[in-house]
C-alpha cells in the first residue's frame, strides 16, 4: 500500500519533480576515474594504464596501474591504492614493469620493479638524492632523470638537500634566467642529468655529466632522451649556445661511455626535440620548428640516417603539426596523435612512401601504445565521456572498449549534446566553434550565452573532456555554451595559427564577436543574457573585451590573465619578446595591445581568479585589474588561492572554483529556458 502510494504521487506530480535531472555537477567530476595514456608489452600479452582517483574530503589523489585484457573481459589494479604511481614502462622482454613511486620512507619519488610474469611485490631499485624521473627500460639497464649539484656524489648531495631543507634562511638567488617554470622555482646550482643503473641493481653511472651537458633547465621528462637498442648511442636535448634567456633547444649525440659529444642541429635556431631511435637502430627521428620564440610553430617530423647523418623531413607540405609520434616495429613508419582541426586524430605516417593518412575521424585519442605486430592501444574521449581505453584497428579506426570506469557514475547523468559549427569570423575567415547544449534543450524557447575564450592562445579546444572548464557542466546550469576556435588556434595551419602574432588583439577579438552576432541570429539564444571568460590568454582576452565599448556581455570571468604585457616580464615567459621586441624596444606594440591600455572604458562586473604559485602569469596582474575595477567603481570579486598555480588543480579549491563562477554568471545572467 506504501509503495503504490509513493506511485501514485509521482504520477500526480509534474515529470521533472517526479524524476529529478541528473545532472554533470563539479562534485560528480571528482568522482570519476581518470585514465591515463597506456603501455603495452611488446608481444600484446600485458596493457597497462594509470587510473586516478580522488577523495575529495581528504583533498587528494592517487595513482594506480591498472592491467586489461586485449578483448575488454576484464581489469584489475596491479599496485597498491592510495599511493601514487607514474611512468610505467615495460622490460624489453615484457616480463617487468618499472615505475616511480614514493612509497615507505623515500623523500622522493624512486623506481620501484614490478614482476608479471610470476606473483611478486614491487621493490625499490633506487635510493636518489632528489628523487628519479623520466625513466626508460632499455637492454639491461633503467635510464633515469635526476637534478644533481654537478661536483658532490650521492652523500654529499643528500647531506646537501637536507641542509637546505632545515635551513632557515628562505633566500633564493638567480643570476641568469630561467629562474620559474609554471609553479616551481629552478635551483640556479642544480642541473638535471641522464644515469643509469642495472635493472638487477648495482653501481649507477652518469651519463651527461662528464660531458658537461645539462638537459633543458626549466623543463625535462623521458621525451628530451633516447637511447637505442642496443645501449651504444644517446641522443638527447641540452641548450646549443651560451644564452640561458632565448635557449637553442638542439639534440646531441654521443656513445654511451664516451665524453665526446656532438652537436646534430647546430644550424636551426628554433627547438629540435623528442629525439627516438627507430628499433632497428639505423634511424634517429625528432621533431623540428623553425621560427625561435613561436612556441606553437609547426613541428616537422626529420629523419637523421645513422650511418651518412643526412637529413630527410617527412611530409614537408603537410600543414599539421606532429608533437608526438611513436615507430613501427618494423621501423618503418610511425602512428601520431595530431592536433588537426578541432579533434586530436590517430594517424598513420609512411616513413617509405612518405606520406600520411588519419586513421581515426571524430572525437579525441592519445597517442597510441604500438605491439609489435601492429595492434593500436590509446585513449578516447569527447565532450561526453572522460577518457577510455580503447584498441584500436589501425586499417580503419574501429575502436574496442577495454575498460569500464565509470559507467557506474554516468550512467543516469544527462550530458546534454553538442555539435561543431563554422561561422565567418576576422574579414571572412572560417571558425570553427563547438556548441554545447544544456540537457532538455527546446529550441522554441530562449536561453542565456556562456562564451568560453580558450588559453595558450595556441591550443584549440579539442573533442575531449575537460576537467577544469567542463562546458557541459557549465551547460548543465541552464546555458548555451561555445568555444571558438578563432585565428592563433592550433590544428588549423601554420598561417591560421601564426596569424595572430604579435597582434594578440584583434583578429580574436572580431572572431568573439562574429560568434556573438552568429549567435544573435538564432531564435533560441537570448541577446540580453551573454556572459563570457577565459583563463591565461583566454584571460587576456577577456580584458581586451572588458576594454571595449558596447560589448554584449553582461558578466566576465577572468581568470589567470595577462593583464597588463608589460608587468608580464616578471613571469617565466614573455610573449613576445623574441620575435618582436621588448616593451622598451617595441613600445607601440605592447600599448596597442595590452589590456591595461583600455581601463578607462572597464565597466562590466568582472569576477577575477589567480593563484599565488602561478609563475606562467604572477598573481600581481590579477590583482592590478581588481585594483584598477575597484577604482572605477566597477562591479567585482577577486579569489585569490594561495595554495594553485596556473590551474585550479585541487578538488576542493575546484568545487569552490565552479561555484564561485556559477554564483557570479547566474547573478547577471539569469540561467535556463524562457
Amino acid at each position: 500500500m506504501k509503495k503504490i502510494g509513493i506511485l501514485l504521487l509521482c504520477l500526480l506530480l509534474p515529470f521533472s519533480t517526479a524524476f529529478a535531472q541528473k545532472l554533470l555537477t563539479v562534485e560528480t567530476l571528482w568522482e570519476l576515474s581518470r585514465i591515463g595514456s597506456p603501455i603495452v608489452s611488446p608481444d600484446g600479452k600485458y596493457i597497462i594504464a594509470p587510473v586516478t582517483q580522488y577523495d575529495v574530503p581528504e583533498d587528494k589523489g592517487s595513482t594506480q596501474l591498472y592491467l586489461f585484457n586485449e578483448d575488454g573481459s576484464s581489469q584489475r589494479a596491479i599496485t597498491a591504492k592510495g599511493l601514487r604511481v607514474s611512468e610505467a614502462t615495460f622490460s624489453p622482454d615484457g616480463k617487468s614493469l618499472a615505475f616511480v613511486s614514493k612509497r615507505d620512507d623515500d623523500d622522493a619519488g624512486q623506481i620501484y620493479l614490478l614482476p608479471l610474469s610470476q606473483p611478486g611485490e614491487a621493490q625499490r631499485l633506487t635510493e636518489i638524492p632528489g628523487g628519479v624521473y623520466g625513466i626508460k627500460w632499455v637492454g639491461q639497464h633503467l635510464y633515469f632523470i635526476s637534478k644533481v649539484f654537478p661536483g658532490k656524489n650521492w652523500e654529499e648531495m643528500k647531506a646537501q638537500l637536507k641542509a637546505d631543507k632545515d635551513t632557515k634562511v628562505s633566500a633564493h638567488q638567480w643570476n641568469t634566467l630561467p629562474y620559474a617554470s609554471f609553479d616551481h622555482w629552478i635551483d640556479e646550482e642544480r642541473q638535471a642529468h641522464l644515469f643509469r643503473i642495472p635493472a638487477k641493481g648495482g653501481d649507477i653511472q652518469a651519463i651527461t655529466l662528464p660531458l658537461d651537458k645539462q638537459l633543458p633547465r626549466n623543463y625535462q621528462s623521458a621525451s628530451n632522451y633516447d637511447v637505442d637498442a642496443k645501449e651504444q648511442w644517446l641522443a638527447f636535448n641540452a641548450n646549443g649556445w651560451d644564452d640561458q634567456i632565448d635557449i637553442k633547444l638542439d639534440i646531441f649525440l654521443t656513445k654511451i661511455g664516451s665524453d665526446k659529444v656532438v652537436n646534430l642541429t647546430p644550424s636551426n635556431n628554433a627547438p629540435d626535440s623528442r629525439p627516438t631511435f627507430s628499433p632497428d637502430g639505423k634511424t634517429l627521428a625528432f621533431t623540428r620548428q623553425s621560427i625561435p620564440g613561436f612556441y606553437a610553430d609547426t613541428a616537422k617530423l626529420v629523419l637523421l640516417d645513422m650511418n651518412k647523418r643526412t637529413e630527410r623531413v617527412l611530409a614537408n607540405n603537410w600543414d599539421r603539426s606532429v608533437s608526438s609520434f611513436s615507430w613501427t616495429a618494423d621501423s618503418k613508419g610511425f602512428y601520431a596523435a595530431i592536433d588537426d582541426a578541432g579533434t586530436r586524430r590517430i594517424y598513420a605516417i609512411d616513413a617509405i612512401k612518405d606520406k600520411v593518412k588519419p586513421i581515426t575521424q571524430a572525437t579525441n585519442f592519445g597517442q597510441p601504445a604500438i605491439t609489435k605486430d601492429g595492434q593500436l592501444y590509446a585513449t578516447n574521449e569527447s565532450f561526453l565521456h572522460p577518457a577510455r581505453l580503447v584498441k584500436v584497428d589501425a586499417r580503419n579506426g574501429k575502436t574496442t572498449r577495454l575498460d569500464s570506469f565509470n559507467d557506474d557514475i554516468l550512467k543516469d547523468v544527462d550530458l546534454g549534446t553538442y555539435e561543431s559549427v563554422t561561422y565567418k569570423g576576422y574579414q571572412g575567415d572560417d571558425i570553427q566553434m563547438w556548441i554545447h547544449y544544456p540537457p532538455g534543450f527546446d529550441s522554441s524557447k530562449k536561453y542565456p550565452l556562456f562564451m568560453l575564450i580558450h588559453g595558450g592562445p595556441h591550443n584549440a579546444i579539442s573533442d575531449g573532456f575537460h576537467y577544469r572548464w567542463n562546458a557541459q557542466t557549465f551547460a548543465s546550469w541552464g546555458y548555451v555554451t561555445a568555444w571558438p576556435n578563432f585565428h592563433g588556434s592550433s590544428g588549423f595551419g601554420q598561417e591560421f595559427t601564426d596569424s595572430i602574432n604579435p597582434d594578440w588583439k584583434n583578429k580574436s577579438l572580431e572572431d568573439i564577436m562574429q560568434a556573438v552576432d552568429w549567435f544573435k541570429q538564432k531564435s533560441w539564444i537570448d541577446g540580453d543574457r551573454m556572459v563570457a571568460g577565459g583563463g591565461s590568454y583566454g584571460g587576456y582576452l577577456s580584458s581586451i573585451i572588458l576594454g571595449q565599448e558596447n560589448q554584449p556581455f553582461k558578466a566576465l570571468l577572468i581568470h589567470a590573465a595577462v593583464y597588463n604585457m608589460y608587468s608580464q616580464m616578471s613571469g617565466d615567459f614573455e610573449p613576445h619578446a623574441t620575435r618582436f621586441g621588448h616593451y622598451y624596444e617595441n613600445p607601440e606594440l605592447y600599448k596597442s595591445t595590452s589590456p591595461h591600455y583600455f581601463a578607462d572604458k572597464f565597466n562590466t562586473p568582472s569576477l577575477i581568479i589567480h593563484g599565488q604559485l602561478d609563475y606562467r602569469v604572477p598573481v600581481g596582474q590579477g590583482f592590478e585589474l581588481f585594483r584598477t575595477l575597484q577604482n572605477r567603481g566597477v562591479e567585482s570579486r577577486m579569489i585569490y588561492f594561495p595554495d594553485e598555480n596556473h590551474w585550479v588543480l585541487k578538488p576542493n579549491n575546484s568545487i569552490y572554483w565552479y561555484q564561485q563562477v556559477k554564483d557570479w554568471m547566474t547573478r547577471f545572467a539569469e540561467p535556463g529556458a524562457r
